[in-house]
Formats: C-alpha cells, sequence, structure tokens
C-alpha cells in the first residue's frame, strides 16, 4: 500500500511521467532521484524516443509503450512541448491521468511575439517552470502560477579548459535550418573574419566538423580557446553552460539571458555589435592569458549558477511540492508495470 501524498516526506522517490523533447536536458533532468517514464512509438517519432542516441541514460530513465501508458501509475505528468498539452496528452493518457499533479516545463521564449504572447497554458492548478528569469519575463503567462528552475550542468572530472586551439568553438544543432534565430548569418559573417569551427548535429552542411557525442564534448571544446555563441533568440544554451563550468571564456549576443550569465570582463564578453565581438575574439586569440583569466570567471559563475547539485535540489523541491499539493488520484491501474523496454 502506498502512503497516502500528504504524509510522504522529501525523501519519497515519485514516478514522473514525461516526453523525450530535449535530450540533454532530459539527461540532466534524470539526475533528480526519481523515475521518468517516457513513452515511445514504433519508429520512435518526435517525443516518442524514449532512450534514443548517444547520451549515457542513467537507469531511473524509463521506456513504456505508448499504447501501456494509461495503465500505469504516476505521481506527476511533466509536460515539455505545446504539442504534448494540446494533443499527446489526450491520445494517451486517461482521464484520471490527465488529473494528476501538471507541471509544464517552458524551454524557450514566446516565438510569435516577444511580449504579448500568452501562454499555451493558462491554468492555476498546473505549474509553469521556466528555464531561465528571461523567460519567466517575457511570456504572459496568465493564471498559471510560474517557477524559475536554472539550468545545471556535468562535465567530467579532470576535464578542464586548456585553450591552446588559437580557434573558438561553436555548438549548434541544425543551424543552417534554424536561420537568422540561431545566428547562421552571424556564424558565417565571422568565421570570414576569426577562425572558427561548428560542431553539432548537421553541422557539416555548413563546413563544420560534425556531432560530437555528449560525453565527448568537454575534452574536445577545452582545447579551444574560447566559445562563441551566435543564437540571438533562445533560451540559454546548455552547450554554453558546459563551456562555462569547463572554463572556457564566453562570447556571445547580449540578448536573452545572457545578458545576465556572462559578464563582460569577467567570465567572457557579450555585446549586441558584432564588429564589438570580433574584435573581443582577436583580442583572445592573441592573449592565451587573457582568455585562461576569463575562463576561470566563467568557471567560478558556472559553479555558482549552474552546479548540477542544486538543480537536482530545485526540481526534488518543486516535484514534491506538486505532488503533495493535492490528494492522492490514482490511475487506471494502480499496479501497472512498465512493458519491457524496446530497442
Amino acid at each position: 500500500m502506498r502512503p497516502d501524498r500528504q504524509s510522504q516526506s522529501r525523501h519519497t522517490r515519485l514516478r514522473v511521467f514525461t516526453w523525450h523533447v530535449h535530450g540533454s536536458y532530459l539527461y540532466y533532468l534524470a539526475q533528480a532521484p526519481h523515475d521518468f517514464i517516457v513513452p515511445v512509438k514504433p519508429g520512435r517519432p518526435e517525443g516518442y524516443g524514449g532512450r534514443c542516441g548517444t547520451l549515457p541514460w542513467p537507469s531511473n530513465l524509463l521506456e513504456a509503450p505508448a499504447q501501456e501508458v494509461r495503465n500505469l501509475e504516476f505521481d506527476c505528468i511533466l509536460f515539455q512541448a505545446r504539442r504534448n498539452y494540446l494533443e499527446d496528452q489526450y491520445e494517451i493518457l486517461s482521464a484520471a491521468q490527465r488529473r494528476l499533479p501538471r507541471i509544464f516545463l517552458e524551454h524557450d521564449p514566446p516565438r510569435e511575439h516577444p511580449t504579448d504572447t500568452r501562454h499555451v497554458v493558462d491554468d492555476p492548478e498546473l505549474l509553469l517552470v521556466h528555464v531561465t528569469p528571461f523567460n519567466e519575463l517575457m511570456w504572459d503567462s496568465g493564471r498559471t502560477p510560474t517557477r524559475v528552475i536554472d539550468h545545471g550542468v556535468t562535465v567530467p572530472a579532470g576535464v578542464r579548459y586548456g585553450g591552446e586551439l588559437e580557434r573558438g568553438l561553436v555548438v549548434v544543432n541544425g543551424l543552417a535550418s534554424r536561420g537568422r534565430r540561431c545566428g547562421a548569418d552571424l556564424f558565417e559573417r565571422t568565421r570570414k573574419e576569426v577562425p572558427l569551427d561548428l560542431v553539432g548535429m548537421d553541422s557539416a552542411g555548413l563546413g563544420g566538423l560534425g556531432e560530437i557525442r555528449h560525453h565527448q564534448l568537454p575534452a574536445f571544446a577545452a582545447r579551444y580557446r574560447f566559445f562563441f555563441n551566435p543564437i540571438r533568440y533562445t533560451s540559454m544554451g546548455l552547450a554554453v553552460c558546459e563551456a562555462m563550468m569547463l572554463g572556457m571564456p564566453v562570447v556571445g549576443l547580449a540578448t536573452t539571458e545572457m545578458a545576465a550569465a556572462v559578464e563582460n570582463g569577467v567570465s567572457g564578453y557579450v555585446d549586441t555589435c558584432l564588429e564589438t565581438l570580433i574584435g573581443r575574439m582577436r583580442h583572445l586569440l592573441a592573449s592565451p592569458a587573457e582568455a585562461r583569466r576569463l575562463g576561470e570567471g566563467a568557471r567560478r559563475r558556472a559553479l555558482q549558477r549552474f552546479h548540477i547539485d542544486r538543480f537536482i535540489r530545485d526540481w526534488d523541491e518543486t516535484l514534491h511540492s506538486v505532488s503533495t499539493a493535492k490528494p492522492a488520484i490514482r490511475s487506471a491501474s494502480a499496479e501497472g508495470t512498465l512493458g519491457e523496454q524496446t530497442a
């Protein structure tokens, strides 16, 4: 017999149902001491990829065939995309499961209009979690209560910034197809002025080096003199946080959360003038000692703001507070079990 929710301690292990939306974020989220169940479909289409890809998924990330989800028991539903909320939940969750405590994890700032876009969720009984203060500031969240949980990242022990390679590194997935918003044009302009390498999914199309596996990227990146983030408008990238944790100086646009995360002359340089940033990059290429000093500042900042332990504490507290806010509502099958994991 499971205990009543109101008597659960902070140490209770919860069963959280969610979708695979952003792989790297899901990897870090699954470091929390709970079981995360993700649905899979044949062919593993978007949102239903489960434990796909090359990330070293922890054992508490569990797969469930989508058609079996309505027969399982959960403590909380975690939406991570508009489609999850508007369509997927009605397709694979039971009516009882849809009444469970719910969180919507919003990964991005508003796209339609930067200040006047109403969030798709307008529900005082659901918690809307933003990944940056900038995102919370810009969304019109209506009646929905909100909370910010900053990113948390890790890098392998012993892997630290070296900076011996006199080049800058850009890490963006699908940069060619994501266009101006992610700074494809800025990358092209900048690499005519300073030596830059691009890595990420489909980067070869822009003359990049292809995709580097997540666990290999820190050692690969640490050799570069600086990290350049050309993205105009998106959330604070996990790759930026990871670079800072390595001790890499960061150069980027003073837009979105970057303006608050990177301090000029302390952890790197941010500006809205590309020519100014190009000058900063040239200076770092010519001054390895200065690059190292800024890298040390970047690591200090990352340890303060993006430490994985803080991230886990924030999510642990949030999941428990949401899951204990209402009486227990059991799903269709109180003793449902996961189907065998699919290949």
